[in-house]
């Protein structure tokens, strides 16, 4: 009952959202004489604060419609070339023709989150590389009929893409996705497909989250499944097409979210509430941007949630040569000519250092000139994909990486 909860609250709050649009506007309308006095600016600054913190954010654009290609300047269009129930995959086609650019899956986190998060991520890989991403549907969205969705299917997903993608694709798992993208891609070359991935790139993934183990596999590792079953799965509200699924809604994923850094964000929305009434319209517009994307979130079927927090994080199946998919064993073993690059960040928080390289002791069978590894100074977890660093120093070096294995079953 706490969705159907949640969701009746947010609707008794319409009227008071709609009165604080209204005094925003007022107030801060330039032909009002008035809306220039610090008592007004205050007024108008409050209201838009209050409207901003109860309201529900939808899921944000990309907004990337240009990029460089070969010194050119050249359009974006985005296109959905695949959809499957649980998610879309969505294809950067650049200009007017195809480029002999290396392709790029980019496995983007079901962990809140939608795949917009990785805008950064997709803005530095369009000039040089065919972009493909996992833009995961809104569990909520998803009626039963289209069944359940739980980590095998994850992998399926995975699996499904790249054989539509063919070889010679690099795919780019980020954080959450490391797990199954490798058992994916073992499940793949133990089967000889010819479309496994030339490469992988695992950025900040828990490959092994018993090394460095951070305040989020504390948390996971100390409550029992049931706990996690009763406290945090739900179900769908009628007002959903998904009406009746089990998730884990959004809402209370933002709020554990915040509640891990819950003096930072506070200190935000001050120096925003200051920022207005000092009329800096390029600090708030900057707070506007990151907190649009940042409260945007999406449900979780329940299924693959409790799968993850129990086979990643409770048994850490995967490092312990145990993990199965559909009742075969994942071997990691098996994976014989596909190049592995892991990125992790020293001051990651979420998923510590040597967590993602424990990846490559897996790979047992790998030759090592198929092996790199990069340990990023001074990032924290969204620094390795995001930003200054990830665009001048990580970026290059995956960008080499991708090239160096473009070729790696064609003798080329």
């Amino acid at each position: 009952m706490l969705y159907q909860f949640h969701e009746m609250q947010h609707a008794a709050m319409a009227p008071m959202r709609l009165l604080a649009q209204t005094v925003q506007s007022m107030f801060s309308h330039p032909w009002l004489p008035m809306s220039y006095t610090s008592s007004a600016r205050s007024l108008a600054a409050s209201a838009e604060l209050f409207e901003r913190m109860t309201r529900q954010y939808p899921k944000p654009p990309f907004n990337l419609p240009t990029t460089t290609v070969d010194g050119e300047q050249v359009s974006v269009t985005e296109r959905v070339v695949m959809r499957l129930p649980f998610c879309d995959l969505l294809h950067f086609e650049r200009g007017n023709g195809p480029h002999l650019h290396p392709r790029v899956l980019l496995v983007a986190p079901m962990s809140g989150h939608y795949a917009t998060l990785l805008r950064g991520t997709v803005e530095a890989l369009l000039p040089e590389h065919e972009v493909y991403i996992t833009d995961w549907v809104n569990a909520r969205d998803v009626p039963q009929v289209a069944g359940n969705f739980n980590f095998d299917s994850y992998v399926d997903y995975v699996r499904t893409f790249l054989e539509f993608l063919g070889p010679q694709t690099t795919v780019m798992a980020v954080c959450q996705p490391s797990v199954p993208v490798m058992a994916a891609v073992a499940l793949m070359a133990e089967d000889n497909d010819p479309n496994r991935p030339a490469s992988i790139v695992l950025m900040g993934g828990p490959i092994d989250t018993r090394r460095s183990p951070t305040a989020v596999n504390a948390f996971a590792d100390e409550h029992p499944m049931d706990w996690f079953l009763d406290r945090v799965i739900h179900s769908v509200p009628m007002t959903y097409a998904g009406r009746g699924r089990r998730v884990y809604p959004g809402f209370l994923q933002l709020s554990g979210f915040m509640s891990m850094n819950m003096d930072r964000h506070v200190n935000a929305h001050l120096h925003y509430y200051r920022h207005l009434i000092k009329g800096d319209g390029d600090s708030a517009e900057k707070h506007r941007e990151f907190y649009d994307e940042y409260l945007s979130v999406m449900d979780l079927p329940g299924d693959f949630y409790l799968d993850t927090i129990r086979e990643v994080f409770k048994e850490h199946s995967l490092p312990r040569g145990v993990l199965e998919v559909h009742g075969r064993r994942v071997d990691l073993g098996a994976i014989t000519d596909v190049a592995l690059l892991t990125v992790e960040g020293e001051k990651d928080d979420i998923t510590g250092a040597g967590q993602t390289v424990a990846a490559h002791d897996l790979c047992r069978n790998l030759p090592a000139r198929f092996h790199r590894q990069h340990l990023q100074p001074k990032v924290g977890h969204y620094g390795i994909f995001n930003g200054r660093r990830w665009r001048e120093e990580i970026m290059p070096i995956v960008r080499e990486f991708i090239l160096t294995h473009r070729n790696n079953r064609t003798g080329a």
